[in-house]
């Protein structure tokens, strides 16, 4: 079950990255977190089927099974025709369109500070931008940004603020920035390499969890980059495989003085700022093979030479 949930999350993320608008009824209704149900124990524990908005989970540690009571198996996504009725489910008041499709391999947007839509194609290796809405609800124009790029995923712009001088793109072993000025559909001058020698996929430190994603520190002066680990479960202080990996880095705008700003995340695939008060967050994928719903996946804020318990 639990390896199934995590297909279906992944499914979802790679479907949710094709750009959806949410529009508003004319007369939208609320419902408050206090009117809202509140799923405990085992029926916290569930897949796509039981989600919907306004639904909230209660999940303790007693909640959580012991290590190996299930066999654990694998059950990976395979792409099927989407049913007529299955579609994202909107709060009261709103209701969700297609706005694009047809991509390939979609893995992350980014909305620039002028609203356009950047979405990484990862595997063709491509940024594509989106930018409006057209009479029928879809974007026009979209452009392909750049191309040639090894496993893109993470996009940020530099410095932080409405007029950004440059796009970040996190390949799978390097970091990379194009100049940019707000509205442009394509780079002003060639990509530069700011960070080499990332442990990407493929390469001699390579394998395991590929995406890296990027943001900035509210003053700009720090750039974070998130690495998963190579490996499930690994002795990290004797694998040099694991150098640099399971880590949030941090390196100053131009690349130089890479170091570990936090240690101990199997993989730290999405991170973000927050906007009001400049705390960095993380959404991170835990160790499989445990059984159904152990150890679950999680959020959390992330402080600066912070452990956060893998591989133990």
């Amino acid at each position: 079950m639990r390896n199934f949930q995590r297909a279906v999350a992944i499914t979802v993320a790679v479907l949710g990255a094709v750009p959806l608008i949410w529009r508003r009824h004319p007369s939208p209704a609320a419902t408050s977190a206090a009117e809202a149900p509140i799923l405990r124990g085992p029926a916290a524990f569930s897949d796509y089927r039981n989600e919907k908005p306004g639904t909230f989970r209660e999940i303790t540690v007693a909640d959580l099974p012991q290590p190996y009571a299930s066999r654990s198996v694998g059950n990976g996504p395979r792409l099927m025709a989407r049913p007529a009725d299955a579609w994202p489910q909107a709060p009261p008041g709103f209701r969700v369109e297609l706005y694009t499709t047809h991509l390939n391999n979609p893995r992350e947007i980014r909305t620039a500070p002028n609203g356009d839509l950047f979405v990484a194609e990862s595997q063709p290796g491509k940024i594509k931008v989106f930018r409006g809405i057209s009479a029928e609800g879809k974007a026009e124009p979209v452009a392909t940004f750049a191309t040639g790029l090894t496993l893109p995923f993470g996009i940020a712009f530099y410095p932080p603020g409405p007029n950004p001088q440059y796009v970040y793109v996190a390949n799978t072993d390097s970091v990379v920035r194009f100049p940019y000025r707000n509205g442009d559909l394509k780079p002003r001058g060639r990509g530069e390499v700011i960070v080499r020698n990332l442990p990407g996929f493929g390469r001699l430190r390579g394998g395991g969890h590929w995406t890296r994603d990027l943001a900035f520190s509210p003053d700009g002066t720090k750039l974070f980059i998130s690495v998963g680990s190579r490996s499930n479960v690994d002795d990290t202080d004797h694998n040099p495989a694991e150098y640099h990996r399971a880590d949030i880095l941090v390196a100053n705008p131009d690349g130089s003085d890479l170091r570990v700003y936090a240690w101990g995340l199997r993989n730290p695939v999405g991170i973000a700022i927050d906007p009001q008060t400049g705390i960095l967050w993380a959404s991170v994928n835990e160790r499989d093979e445990l059984g159904d719903n152990l150890p679950p996946d999680y959020i959390t804020h992330i402080e600066q030479g912070g452990f956060y318990g893998w591989p133990w």
